[in-house]
């Protein structure tokens, strides 16, 4: 009997306690949570409202009394000049502001790359003027060896050269200007100044190319005069046409000429 009782009561409680749960709509309720939000600020909202010719002691209570100015400055958080608002309008001016420095680092670098590239001694071979002429002009220098430098002359014509010291003296001088071209063509340093050494040192070896061709040309002179000197010291000489009267006929010539 006891147990019967009990599942009774029980029964009797979980049936109040469903029926005591209902669900509640407030409009007043609803008007503010949207005010708390984003939503409206609508005065017209505001409960208790005044009621007939302002009759209503409710709305004299609460927005006389209590609060007499919460409705006339909008609270929302995201309205037009609430802090929410006002902290997102600066977070996107933050971000507007970020992103035009990064364009301007972007291209500082960006020129700077370019800056590096058009001074750098690693990317000089790609310069047009290097590739079209100077490294043309400058393949003597670059690429001599003992057979491009006597190539061309006669084996005693070098041999004279090689044994009076020429030949090493050339070449002591084109290993400087080696040097001197490779420092230039591989240093770090604008292009305008890169292209000026490079005619700077072209003119040098312009120089140094007309010295040798005047030694060249000496030494092939000197071995011409030794050999006809060895002619007349050895009397194989002729003179192809000599008679005596031709003498005494230039003999009278330079006198006509003198008086």
């Amino acid at each position: 009997m006891k147990k019967i009782i009990y599942i009774m009561l029980t029964a009797m409680c979980c049936a109040a306690s469903c029926f005591a749960q209902s669900y509640v709509v407030d409009k007043n309720i609803r008007y503010q949570q949207e005010r708390m939000v984003y939503k409206q600020w609508d005065k017209n909202k505001f409960t208790p409202t005044s009621g007939f010719l302002g009759l209503n002691p409710w709305y004299w209570l609460t927005w006389g009394f209590f609060y007499p100015n919460y409705h006339k400055n909008d609270l929302r958080p995201l309205s037009p000049n609430g802090p929410q608002s006002q902290r997102l309008a600066m977070v996107g001016t933050m971000n507007g502001i970020d992103n035009k420095y990064k364009q301007e680092s972007d291209t500082v670098r960006n020129t700077a790359l370019s800056e590096t590239a058009g001074r750098s001694g690693l990317v000089t071979g790609a310069d047009p003027l290097w590739a079209l002429y100077y490294s043309r002009e400058f393949k003597p220098v670059l690429e001599h060896s003992m057979a491009s430098v006597l190539g061309g002359l006669s084996p005693q014509v070098s041999t004279r050269l090689i044994s009076e010291g020429l030949y090493d003296w050339y070449r002591g001088e084109l290993d400087r200007l080696k040097e001197r071209i490779d420092g230039a063509h591989s240093a770090d340093m604008e292009r305008g100044s890169r292209i000026m050494a490079y005619f700077r040192l072209l003119n040098e070896y312009r120089r140094l190319a007309g010295v040798w061709a005047i030694r060249t040309a000496s030494a092939q002179t000197t071995l011409d005069m030794e050999k006809h000197q060895q002619q007349l010291h050895n009397r194989n000489t002729s003179a192809p046409g000599w008679t005596p009267q031709t003498d005494i006929q230039i003999a009278k010539q330079v006198l006509h000429h003198v008086h």
